[in-house]
């Protein structure tokens, strides 16, 4: 597989349970510094709010994640908002849920299930996309391989990253996961072009 799922732009949900309001704001996050930025701009926005809880999955595989009940009672709040993150199968996506408590305690089962549609509320009305993983190659050749090279791009619709034309052609490509082998080997092929 070299694709995955992520939410293309910032979306909003809301819950409300005995006075409690639960505002939940997904992004799009590539980075935990990401993910700090956005934690810093919402709680400077509500900073009137009881609680800020949060989780976030980032990587092609959702290997590094992280949930943040920010003093619910444990796996009350962080624990169902990631859930709902791994059950929409998307990745690179913080979801901050902030809380304005209403004076009515909800039990740990109301919170779970407050957090929860909250953020399903927020990945239902986000924008759903799929994004391909890719990898930069680069490479240099003589201008006699610039036909060869140029016809490659165009063959398989590669994205030009960066290009310099001096003495000799410094070229990066960025590439799908799915055909980097086919074409590193027919890169190779041309006899003018040195890997880097």
């Amino acid at each position: 597989m070299d694709t995955f799922l992520t939410i293309k732009q910032p979306s909003e949900g809301e819950y409300k349970e005995k006075g409690s309001k639960f505002i939940a704001h997904a992004f799009q996050v590539k980075t935990e510094d990401e993910v700090k930025e956005r934690l810093e701009e919402l709680r400077k926005k509500y900073y009137d709010a009881r609680h800020h809880c949060y989780a976030y999955q980032l990587g092609q595989d959702g290997e590094l994640w992280r949930a943040n009940d920010d003093g619910e009672p444990n796996h009350s709040a962080g624990t169902p908002i990631l859930n709902q993150i791994k059950s929409f199968n998307v990745t690179d996506v913080l979801v901050v849920v902030i809380r304005y408590f209403g004076g009515t305690k909800l039990g740990v089962s109301g919170l779970i299930n407050a957090y929860k549609t909250a953020t399903q509320e927020a990945l239902e009305n986000a924008e759903i996309e799929e994004k391909i993983i890719t990898k930069i190659i680069s490479f240099s050749f003589d201008y006699l391989g610039m036909n060869d090279v140029m016809r490659l791009i165009k063959e398989y619709d590669l994205e030009i990253v960066e290009q310099e034309f001096t003495n000799t052609c410094q070229m990066k490509l960025s590439v799908r996961l799915a055909i980097l082998e086919e074409v590193e080997a027919k890169l190779n092929d041309i006899k003018e072009v040195k890997m880097d």
